[in-house]
């Protein structure tokens, strides 16, 4: 990477495409259920009532989750407006800046040039783009754990002064205390594994007396105790939900329906390394020789295998749980990038093609899938995306195939790194194709003319997270619990029954309420007047004639 790094213009233009490409597409498609609508719409309810102590969602209380990626979400909206830009900014931001700390920890530990590297294989890697341009929580704690990481290798390398090894331990533990505030007790628990398992595997117990575990813990714990005890006060029934259910109860037991086999993450690590995957068994067998007191690739690998471990093991699985681990296993690869002649790195690029072949060669499968919530058109729509993807990608793979050939690898590597870029964001991009079935805004838009501010709003045994920002309203639930058990209990108001919504409805003046088919018969044959306003392939919308 010799030929970019010494011209310090070329490397701001690099930063700026990188930039556009990052944030550029973020407004482009319509938040969708359930996460984008749930956590977009947490926020606004914070701006819209005033109270960012205590989260709500739909107007029920909802202690799932700490506040900080709420917070920053709101403060998003009151600068930007409420919009899908604003609402995704918050992932978008902090994935861009764990892109800037694996690139400046890398560069202090390896150098410039294999800093690079590992920065444009975390940027062009499929996962941390798909995360870093979705509304959920994972991008943001998987920032801050990045940040825990580079904070304290940095502050453990060999030669290290007294002064780096305190503020790097510093910046860990700010880190730590800011990833908890975003996912909980796992911002905390990961981090510990990972050098607990260390310290007893190379018998490194000096490097307890280097993590100045009384300031860290101060520091983390002043920067999260404010909230909880905030939050616990006004909500008593909080610390049980929240460290009892959310924690323990979630990772022993399958309650939360999210459980899957032990083999669980191993396809969605291979797909989400992509375009780079070819290298990772070579930079794990690679990681292990180490001369250093501390052994940094050994902690990167050991980092990476315990989380991963720990995730596999537990009994709730989300495909963006591993996510922490990217950057890590960037860092190591880029190492192995740097080592590997240009000769050897085509193979690595026929590999890669592979893939790509494989989505062009999805489409006409994809494109004749249907089903009743999902019409082929939409599928036909995004099956395109998955071909121009698929492309970039197998395009890519074959000009760095080439460019490799004739020697010029750091071209073959910018030019993989930047179709991986390109081609990880147009499935995203593409599927604004499924905004009429996974997204209420079009829904939305075709039911505003009936609404007025009298108008009441009721979702009856159904709930999309999306309506209500939209809506920008809340909606009065009926027979219907999901997600909102506890919230109910603590304000049983917040869900009635069937004959009381249609008692309401006989009442109300200008009623609208969004359901599904066969609670729309089981209401016809009970006699509701009522008509039907919108609908789409999965609910319908009805008022009262």
């Amino acid at each position: 990477m010799n030929s970019l790094i010494n011209r310090p213009a070329a490397k701001w233009l690099v930063l700026l495409l990188l930039a556009v490409l990052w944030f550029g597409t973020l407004g482009y498609r319509k938040l969708i259920t359930p996460d984008e609508g749930r956590y977009a719409e947490i926020a606004r309810e914070m701006v819209t009532t005033g109270d960012w102590n205590t989260p709500r969602l739909n107007g029920i209380k909802y202690f799932e989750k700490p506040a900080l990626q709420y917070w920053a979400t709101a403060a998003s909206f009151e600068v930007l407006g409420e919009s899908d830009f604003a609402a995704r900014l918050w992932p978008a931001l902090t994935g861009f800046l764990g892109l800037l700390a694996v690139f400046f920890t890398s560069r202090k530990l390896w150098g410039e040039a294999t800093a690079w590297l590992a920065g444009g294989i975390l940027a062009s890697s499929a996962w941390w783009i798909g995360n870093g341009h979705f509304l959920t929580l994972d991008m943001g704690v998987s920032a801050f754990l990045t940040f825990s990481l580079c904070g304290f290798l940095l502050a453990q390398r060999d030669g290290a002064s007294a002064k780096e090894n305190r503020n790097g331990m510093l910046v860990a533990w700010a880190a730590i205390g800011l990833a908890v505030l975003s996912k909980g007790l796992i911002g905390l628990v990961l981090p510990g594994i990972a050098i607990v398992a260390y310290s007893i595997i190379c018998r490194d117990l000096k490097l307890w007396g280097k993590l100045h575990l009384f300031k860290g813990l101060a520091l983390a714990l002043l920067i999260t105790a404010p909230w909880f005890i905030a939050v616990s006060k006004t909500n008593p029934e909080f610390a049980h939900f929240f460290f009892i259910h959310e924690h323990f109860e979630r990772f022993t037991s399958t309650e939360h329906r999210r459980e899957g086999p032990l083999w669980y993450f191993f396809p969605i690590l291979a797909v989400g390394l992509l375009p780079w995957t070819s290298l990772l068994p070579q930079a794990l067998k690679k990681s292990w020789v180490s001369s250093e007191q501390f052994k940094t690739n050994r902690f990167l690998l050991i980092w990476s295998v315990f989380i991963f471990a720990f995730f596999s093991k537990s009994g709730s699985k989300l495909p963006s749980y591993i996510l922490p681990i990217f950057p890590a296993l960037a860092m190591l690869m880029a190492q192995t990038l740097m080592d590997i002649s240009g000769k050897t790195l085509r193979w690595h690029f026929v590999w890669i093609a592979a893939p790509g072949l494989v989505l062009i060669g999805a489409y006409p499968y994809v494109s004749t899938m249907v089903s009743e919530s999902t019409p082929q058109i939409y599928n036909a729509a995004y099956a395109a995306w998955l071909v121009a993807a698929g492309l970039v990608l197998a395009g890519g793979a074959i000009a760095s195939f080439i460019l490799a050939g004739k020697g010029k690898k750091e071209a073959a590597i910018a030019t993989m790194a930047l179709a991986g870029l390109v081609g990880g964001q147009l499935p995203m991009v593409g599927h604004e194709s499924y905004a009429y079935t996974n997204s209420s805004y079009h829904l939305v838009e075709a039911i505003k003319p009936q609404l007025t501010p009298q108008s009441t709003l009721y979702a009856v045994r159904y709930y999309d997270q999306s309506l209500p920002f939209y809506l920008k309203r809340t909606l009065q639930f009926v027979e219907y619990i999901d997600e909102f058990e506890m919230g109910q209990k603590s304000e049983p108001d917040k869900r009635i029954s069937l004959d009381d919504f249609i008692a309401r409805w006989n009442s109300d003046i200008q009623p609208v309420a969004i359901l599904q088919t066969d609670t729309f018969n089981e209401l016809q044959t009970r006699g509701l007047k009522m008509k039907t306003i919108a609908k789409d392939a999965r609910r319908l919308v009805i008022a009262k004639p």
